[in-house]
């Protein structure tokens, strides 16, 4: 059987969906399983041991519009059997069903629910991985009884270049690492310059460790407003790795601390320990780190969440939800999830996904 999962979401959305490729695999061990995705995001599941191809939808470029006709000739040609969509949008439902795929099984909460022979319930109130899972009751199977964790592979040509970029600026690449990802797509959700950069020099004194700023090329300005007020500490990745770079930089940190965004979800998928910090969104709305090895950090105020995304400025002017987040507080948490995580069983004897 050969298999199509859709999802043309973010980097995040990508991640959170990956225990469903390993239970399909479970589900049908001789599964040829293809993905399609947005190619900006393809890259971060180079080596997925339950990924055996990757298709790219260049939706908001190439591929848009009249576009879509060159991806609907793409999948006619993958000739799938089944078709699995986790993007609610029409557009995907549309491109499966004119591509001619003969199962496709949706969300009866799409946007275009009347193209998909079969359809389940997405519950809002679970976590997005498991709301995920839940597509798989389409293939008549139990999505409670096919458990799994997000889970990334970590190439080995990744690690070697972000070795390589940490001998550059004279990092011994056995130093302990603790990852910062302080940016966001929106606004909103990050956390303080002088937060970051305040816990940026408390970490790399307590933990006897070297703080590495991680984050995508959007996220490069506001990474060196940090540096700076933290004096010029640490080392800037940020915008400076590509997907597998990133995956193995996070693999390589005894800690991340970042906002709601996918760096949280890149360290679930490698076993990293992460705090995670929410301002505008809220955990309950199904984005939380997917794991024991997390800790939460958030203000409860009454005007959270204030979407579903964040946004470019807060609507009441004051963006208290992550100005009220003190250092110490952040701190804190990560005291707490070391201590928590000291006594487990060493890392990456258990990894995800496996």
């Amino acid at each position: 059987m050969r298999y199509l999962i859709a999802q043309t979401s973010f980097l995040g959305d990508v991640v959170l969906s990956t225990p469903v490729f390993a239970a399909l695999r479970r589900h049908d061990p001789a599964a040829h399983i293809t993905v399609l995705v947005r190619p900006e995001v393809a890259g971060i599941l180079e080596g997925h041991p339950h990924v055996d191809a990757v298709l790219t939808d260049d939706k908001r470029g190439r591929d848009g519009g009249f576009g879509s006709w060159r991806v609907v000739r793409k999948l006619r040609a993958g000739r799938f059997d089944v078709a699995l969509a986790l993007h609610k949008s029409f557009r995907t439902a549309w491109v499966l069903a004119a591509a001619g795929i003969g199962q496709r099984i949706g969300f009866r909460q799409s946007a275009g629910w009347f193209l998909y022979h079969r359809r389940v319930d997405r519950n809002p109130a679970r976590h997005d991985v498991e709301r995920n899972l839940s597509i798989l009751a389409g293939l008549g199977v139990d999505p409670d009884q096919r458990p799994a964790r997000p889970y990334l592979a970590c190439p080995p040509d990744a690690v070697r270049r972000v070795h390589a970029a940490l001998r550059q600026r004279g990092i011994d690449p056995a130093t302990p690492l603790v990852g910062l990802a302080p940016g966001s797509a929106w606004a909103t959700k990050r956390w303080t310059v002088d937060g970051y950069a305040a816990l940026l020099d408390a970490l790399q004194r307590d933990l006897g460790a070297t703080a590495v700023l991680l984050g995508a090329p959007g996220d490069a300005a506001y990474a060196e407003q940090v540096q700076r007020a933290a004096g010029g500490a640490g080392v800037n990745l940020v915008g400076r790795t590509d997907l597998g770079m990133l995956v193995a930089a996070i693999d390589q940190c005894v800690v991340l601390v970042a906002n709601d965004s996918a760096p949280v979800h890149i360290a679930v998928a490698r076993d990293t320990p992460v705090v995670a910090i929410f301002g505008p969104t809220v955990p309950r709305q199904g984005f939380g780190p997917y794991t024991a090895r997390a800790r939460v950090v958030e203000r409860a105020l009454p005007c959270r969440p204030c979407g579903r995304h964040g946004g470019a400025r807060c609507p009441l002017g004051t963006h208290a939800c992550m100005r009220d987040i003190t250092v110490a507080d952040v701190h804190r948490a990560v005291g707490e999830l070391l201590s928590q995580c000291a006594g487990s069983e060493a890392r990456g004897q258990l990894r995800a996904g496996q």
